[in-house]
């Protein structure tokens, strides 16, 4: 399945495993990939894998898929004046890894570095992730934090859509047939701003978010002036906490009344119950991380910005 033949490329191949039948196409260049897609926007984009081949039933007929893999152009990690830009078939491990990401967005690093084991995080991307829609997804929370937006491109052109308006509902996105996401734009933090990640689950590692919190602040002088909380796991897609930062930004700087943060975040998250947790247990954890990302202003006294 992986080691195509250069003949077979861009053309469409029977896989025959236990005799079901799969068409696999992978070209090489983009250009080729979205001709392709225009003519079958049916097709199934796949990148690293670890998502699109869990989730298929493999005694099913007639998959068809678009292999991203060796599409020149789509990965890589490049600094520009005003942020980072990141290709969309960049795996974990690369921006986990990444001197620029580790540098500038040491959040995104940290959430790469969290989504499954080594093995995944060196198939798994970070397009694939954001595609894949999950409300769970580990590194969701901290490009909404951090403001990031995507480039979706097709045969006729490109468009540019901010990450807080890409999913539309339950593994949904705004994708249109015919589009692939190229890249991923972050833009640069304010100086001297905390970036927070923590994800909660039933294990230290190698498990599923319960719930996850990323936040973005920087506060001075004395005021709240960067508020950004984004959430996985508790709603039906990752969340930008909007009421949340209305009720912090501006305000004097420091840990706000549990009641507040807990009116703040009903008006926010729609937790439910569900095989992994309770919506109880996913609005106690959700006020207690928020508390931890706003603790280095306990005192009113400002933060390490190392820490």
């Amino acid at each position: 399945m992986h080691g195509l033949r250069g003949d077979l490329r861009c053309h469409p191949r029977g896989l025959g495993a236990g005799g079901v039948s799969m068409s696999w196409y992978a070209p090489r260049h983009l250009d080729e990939a979205l001709a392709l897609l225009a003519e079958r926007p049916h097709l199934m984009l796949i990148a690293g894998g670890t998502d699109v081949m869990v989730g298929r039933d493999p005694r099913a007929e007639g998959h068809e898929y678009l292999s991203l893999g060796g599409v020149a152009g789509l990965r890589g990690i490049r600094e520009t004046s005003t942020g980072v830009a990141i290709g969309a078939l960049t795996t974990m491990t690369e921006i986990g890894r990444h001197p620029i990401v580790c540098r500038a967005l040491p959040a995104l690093a940290a959430s790469a570095r969290a989504t499954g084991a080594v093995a995944i995080q060196n198939r798994a991307t970070l397009g694939g992730n954001i595609m894949n829609a999950s409300p769970a997804a580990d590194n969701a929370p901290v490009l909404l934090a951090y403001g990031a937006s995507v480039i979706l491109m097709s045969a006729a052109g490109s468009r540019h859509v901010p990450y807080e308006r890409f999913h539309d509902g339950y593994k949904t996105t705004v994708r249109r047939p015919g589009e692939i996401l190229g890249e991923i734009l972050v833009p640069c933090a304010p100086p001297q701003a905390r970036h927070y990640f923590r994800k909660v689950g039933t294990r230290r590692a190698q498990a599923i978010s319960k719930v996850g919190l990323a936040a973005l602040l920087a506060g001075g002088p004395g005021a709240w002036q960067c508020v950004r909380f984004g959430f996985a796991s508790v709603a039906a897609t990752p969340i930008l906490a909007r009421a949340l930062a209305a009720t912090i930004t501006g305000t004097v700087c420091g840990l706000p009344d549990d009641e507040d943060l807990a009116e703040a975040l009903g008006r926010d998250l729609a937790t439910r119950d569900d095989i992994r947790s309770t919506a109880e247990y996913r609005r106690r954890v959700a006020v207690n991380l928020v508390r931890e990302a706003l603790a280095p202003w306990r005192h009113q006294g400002g933060f390490d910005a190392s820490d």
